[in-house]
């Protein structure tokens, strides 16, 4: 009989307030994936494991706050899960970067097999600091991480994260060190949130994290989609999911304004270009890192072109977008 991997929670980090705890994440079977993994068997193999998941379905978990706020929540059958309730005032348990930290863990029935961690998973949810200024919300994919997207038949999206390791993928230059300026605003003190929002399944999520961490990004929360159910057809009247999100976020915080990052090799423009003609008010500035697609650049210049009541910047180089940053008061 073959032996079974020991289970694990994988908690993503999330975004709340402190009156509402919001959570997602997923029970899985350890796999043992190393992200630094290097050769095309090793990585193509790491790859299958990441999207032939063995999930823990329909599973009851525990989660808590401190010693005394207990919640619970069952798996679905794709082992994923959310925790979405409201909460008095959780102020206490927030710390100076306005992370709260709780505990997950299976519920008795699962005793009987191995669990990692001692049957102790932490998750973190973001409340934004009250210092904060502004939020940032970041697409990842050739924004901060060189994927392909824009590349005849997406060969190098293929490539890139099938055969290179987590460890190996390199961040766009200068990216992380203008975040942390975005984060730390213009007094230096800011502690403002960054939000990663990604086109990418869930399946990706460890990868991305890890990729953010060993770079020194900012910490923030990852925002990634489903996978879509074969032979689905989305109503074309309905938004993308990158555009519901950030809605969310604007109406989650009501009283920031937020910078929005993305590129113009897919649906970024568009989006945010509906995001702040609908919310002027909440958009402090718009950067879209260009691309080697002339078509692409006179498309977004074009859509633009009347476009004057949000500061709006085609970014070529992280300098050129720091300069920019700086001149409008966003950072030192």
């Amino acid at each position: 009989m073959l032996k079974k991997d020991p289970l694990q929670i994988i908690a993503f980090q999330t975004y709340g307030t402190v009156n509402h705890i919001y959570l997602r994440g997923r029970a899985l079977e350890d796999e043992n994936i190393n992200l630094e993994k290097k050769g095309a068997f090793k990585l193509l193999f790491n790859a299958w494991k990441r999207f032939a998941t063995d999930e823990i379905r329909n599973t009851r978990l525990k989660v808590k706050l401190g010693k005394d706020i207990v919640f619970y929540t069952n798996t679905n059958k794709d082992g994923y899960f959310i925790v979405d309730e409201p909460v008095e005032d959780i102020s206490a348990f927030i710390n100076d970067e306005g992370w709260v930290t709780l505990e997950f863990s299976y519920d008795e029935e699962h005793l009987s097999r191995t669990i990692q961690l001692h049957n102790k998973f932490p998750a973190e949810m973001l409340v934004p600091s009250k210092s904060a200024s502004f939020g940032v919300i970041s697409d990842i994919d050739d924004t901060i991480l060189h994927t392909g997207l824009v590349s005849v038949l997406k060969w190098r999206v293929l490539i890139n994260t099938l055969l290179t390791s987590a460890g190996s993928r390199i961040p766009l230059e200068g990216a992380p060190e203008f975040y942390h300026l975005l984060h730390k605003g213009k007094t230096g003190q800011e502690v403002n949130p960054i939000f990663y929002v990604s086109h990418s399944p869930w399946n990706l999520y460890r990868y991305l994290e890890y990729f953010l961490n060993k770079n020194k990004f900012p910490k923030g929360p990852i925002i990634l989609r489903s996978f879509p159910k074969l032979f689905y057809n989305r109503n074309k009247n309905s938004k993308p999911r990158k555009h519901k999100e950030i809605l969310n976020l604007l109406q989650t915080y009501t009283e920031l304004r937020f910078i929005l990052i993305g590129d113009i090799g897919q649906h970024d423009p568009f989006i945010y270009y509906e995001i702040a003609e609908e919310y002027p008010k909440r958009i402090a500035a718009i950067y879209l890192r260009s691309v080697s697609h002339k078509e692409k650049i006179e498309s977004v210049k074009l859509l633009y072109a009347e476009f004057t009541a949000i500061p709006m910047l085609l970014v070529e180089d992280s300098i050129q977008a720091l300069e920019h940053a700086k001149w409008h008061g966003f950072i030192q």
